[in-house]
């Protein structure tokens, strides 16, 4: 099937099959390695993604379902000159990395909430409630934590 897909910005015109999900479609196809597949089930958050500026997760998206959509992935967030989006550059700050696996999905979800409320990071708990979405086994969360509480000041 055919679909056009822009993706940070840029359009990938792409010849689908209906079954394939966007997170292959992104990496195989689009060649943006960016976005991890960890369960593939929803659960662990690696595969977030922004699909029209809401989360979501990739690996249960169909890649037709965007047909037409804008999708942002990890790769989006650093400026045109390469600088670091101040998610990026608060997490390594925080020591929020670790591993890296999950990163990705935790910036994404984290840049989606902020983008659609600024004012998040003022507040703990919904701070808690975003990260709670997303499985990291290395950093024990607060890192993350007050990562986003502080790309958000």
């Amino acid at each position: 099937m055919k679909i056009t897909l822009t993706v940070n910005g840029q359009a990938y015109p792409l010849d689908v099959e209906p079954r394939r999900i966007l997170a292959d479609v992104l990496r195989e196809d689009c060649r943006l390695t960016g976005t991890h597949l960890g369960c593939e089930h929803g659960v662990c958050g690696a595969c977030t993604v922004l699909v029209d500026g809401e989360a979501v997760r990739s690996c249960l998206m169909l890649a037709v379902q965007c047909d037409g959509s804008s999708v942002g992935t990890v790769e989006g967030l650093a400026g045109p000159d390469g600088e670091p989006h101040p998610l990026q550059r608060a997490f390594s700050a925080e020591h929020a990395l670790q591993c890296g696996f999950c990163t990705p999905g935790f910036l994404m979800v984290a840049a989606g909430a902020l983008e659609a409320d600024p004012t998040i990071g003022d507040d703990p708990e919904r701070v808690h409630g975003l990260v709670e979405s997303n499985i990291c086994r290395c950093t024990g969360y607060e890192p993350i934590r007050r990562a986003i509480m502080r790309a958000a000041r």
